[in-house]
C-alpha cells in the first residue's frame, strides 16, 4: 500500500503525515461505516503524548462529524485500551493516534475494527483511494452532522478491566515502571497501585517531546540501572503506545519478548492452559526459544514479522499466546492485540502462582548471540531471488551444525534487505553476517 504499512500511517509530523490525511481519513471513516449505509457510525479515538497527537485528534474528529459520525475521543491512552473500548462496546472502528517506538517529531494513524484487530486491508485500500482522490465522499448536513464526544470513562473502563484480571494481590513486591514518558502514564501506575505493589515509576513526566528518549522499551538500560540501583524484585518498561512490554528481572537482564513468552508459555502449558500446547512467535524469534520449547515439549508456529500476522494466525488456530521479541505479546484470553501492561501483569501472575523470581523463571532459556545487518540494495526483490545468496545463507547454516541459522529478508517497507545470525558466540555471528553481507554487496 502506499501510506499504510504494517503498522498504520506512519511519517514525521506536517511532512509524511499532515492534518489534511488525518482529515480525510476521518472523513472516509465517518462515512464508510455510517452515512453510506444510512446510518450513524461511532469511532472511540485515542492518541499519545506526542506533542503533535493534538492537531492530529482535532483533525480526525472533525473528519469524522463532517462525514455524520460520533467520535468519542479518550484523550492520552494506550492502543491496546482503544483495541478494548471498540471490542466490548457499541462502536464500529477504532483510531489510535501513535508512531509507538518512533521518537516524538514523528507521528501514525493505526484503524482499528469493530472486533479490536487492525482494520482489513481492504478496507485500508479504500481509505488510500479517498486520500488519491479516487473515491467521493459527501458531507453530513443538517441533524446528520455528527457530534465528539469526551469519553475518558472508556479508558477508565479498560483500567478497571485490566485490574479485575489480576486475581492476585501485588502487596510486598517492588516494582519498577518505566512509561516512557508515553500513553502508559495514566495507565499503568494506577494499576500496580490499586493491586497493591509498592510502585517505583520513572520517564512519566510525558513534555510532549520526551516520548520515548531514552527510556522505555527501546532505551532498556535505564531501567536495568533503576532495578539494580534501588533493589526491586522486576521492573517493566512500554514504549510510546504501550503494546509493548520488556521485562527487567531482579538482578537488572533483560528478559525480551522471546523470554516472556517462554517464561509465560512455560507456565501454561504446565496448568494445561496454552491452547494447542503452542506458541506462536515469528522468524526472527530467537533460536534458543524454539529450542527451549521443544525440550518441554511445547509447539511453535513461525510467522512472518509484525504482530498482525501473530495475531492472524493466533485468531485462525484458536492459540492463546503469541508474540515478538521486540515485546509485543498477545495473550488472546484477555486481549485481540499486544497489550504491554497487561503482558507486565501476566509476568506477575506467573511469578506469584509459581513462587519464583523472574531470573529463576527463565533460567532454562539460552538465548543465542544474535547479528543483524541491514544492507542497501537497488531492488531487494532480485537479491532475495539471487542463487549466490541463497547459497551463502546456505553455507552458513551448514557450518553451524544446527546450532545457530541464518536468515535473510527483505524490508517491508524500505529498499534493505537484512542479514541475521544466530551463533554460539557474537564473534562467530560476526563472521558469518560479513560472509553473507558480501556476497550481497558483490551483485
Amino acid at each position: 500500500m502506499k501510506y499504510f504499512g504494517t503498522d498504520g500511517f506512519r511519517g514525521e509530523a506536517n511532512v509524511g503525515l499532515t492534518v489534511d490525511h488525518a482529515f480525510k481519513i476521518g472523513k472516509f471513516v465517518g462515512w464508510y461505516y455510517g452515512l453510506r449505509q444510512g446510518r450513524k457510525a461511532k469511532a472511540v479515538i485515542g492518541k499519545d503524548t506526542r506533542r503533535s497527537s493534538y492537531m492530529y485528534e482535532n483533525a480526525l474528529v472533525a473528519g469524522l462529524v463532517s462525514s455524520g459520525a460520533d467520535a468519542y475521543v479518550l484523550r492520552v491512552t494506550t492502543t491496546p485500551s482503544v483495541s478494548y473500548v471498540v471490542r466490548h462496546g457499541d462502536f464500529d472502528c477504532g483510531i489510535m493516534i501513535t508512531a509507538s517506538h518512533n521518537p516524538y517529531c514523528d507521528n501514525g494513524i493505526k484503524l482499528i475494527d469493530s472486533g479490536g484487530y487492525k482494520m482489513n486491508p481492504e478496507v485500508l485500500q479504500k481509505v488510500e483511494d479517498y486520500i488519491d482522490g479516487k473515491i467521493d465522499v459527501p458531507l453530513a448536513t443538517g441533524e446528520h452532522i455528527g457530534r465528539a464526544v469526551d469519553y475518558v470513562e472508556g479508558r477508565n473502563r479498560y483500567i478497571a478491566s485490566l485490574i479485575g484480571s489480576a486475581k492476585f494481590s501485588l502487596k510486598g513486591y517492588r516494582i519498577a515502571l518505566d512509561c516512557a514518558n508515553g500513553a502508559s502514564t495514566p495507565v499503568a501506575p494506577g494499576v500496580f497501585n490499586a493491586l497493591g505493589a509498592e510502585v517505583h515509576v520513572i520517564s512519566d513526566e510525558p513534555d510532549g517531546f520526551n516520548i520515548n528518549k531514552g527510556c522505555g522499551s527501546t532505551h532498556i538500560e535505564r531501567l536495568q540501572a533503576y532495578v539494580r540501583e534501588e533493589g526491586l524484585d522486576v521492573g517493566f518498561a512500554f514504549d510510546g503506545d504501550a503494546d509493548r512490554c520488556i521485562a527487567v528481572d531482579e538482578y537488572g537482564n533483560v528478559c525480551d519478548g522471546d523470554t516472556i513468552m517462554y517464561v509465560c508459555g512455560a507456565h501454561l502449558a504446565r496448568q494445561g492452559k496454552l491452547a494447542g500446547n503452542t506458541v506462536v512467535a515469528t522468524v526472527m524469534s530467537n533460536l534458543g526459544l524454539f529450542k527451549a520449547l521443544d525440550k518441554l515439549g511445547i509447539s511453535y508456529e513461525k510467522t512472518d514479522v509484525g504482530d498482525k500476522y501473530v495475531s492472524a494466525c493466533m485468531t485462525e488456530h484458536g492459540y492463546s499466546l503469541g508474540g515478538e521479541q521486540s515485546g509485543h505479546i498477545i495473550f488472546s484470553e484477555y486481549s485481540a492485540t499486544g497489550d504491554g501492561v497487561n503482558t507486565s501483569l501476566r509476568i506477575m501472575q506467573t511469578m506469584i502462582e509459581t513462587g519464583k523470581t523472574l531470573a529463576e523463571l527463565a533460567e532454562p532459556l539460552t538465548i543465542y548471540p544474535q547479528l543483524l545487518k541491514n544492507v542497501r540494495v537497488e531492488d531487494k526483490h532480485a537479491v532475495m531471488e539471487n542463487e549466490a545468496v541463497k547459497a551463502a545463507a546456505e553455507s552458513v547454516e551448514a557450518a553451524l551444525e544446527g546450532d545457530g541459522r541464518a536468515l535473510i529478508r527483505a524490508s517491508g517497507t524500505e529498499p534493505l534487505v537484512r542479514v541475521m545470525v544466530e551463533a554460539p558466540t557474537m564473534e562467530q555471528c560476526e563472521h558469518y553476517v560479513d560472509e553473507v553481507v558480501r556476497v550481497i554487496e558483490s551483485l
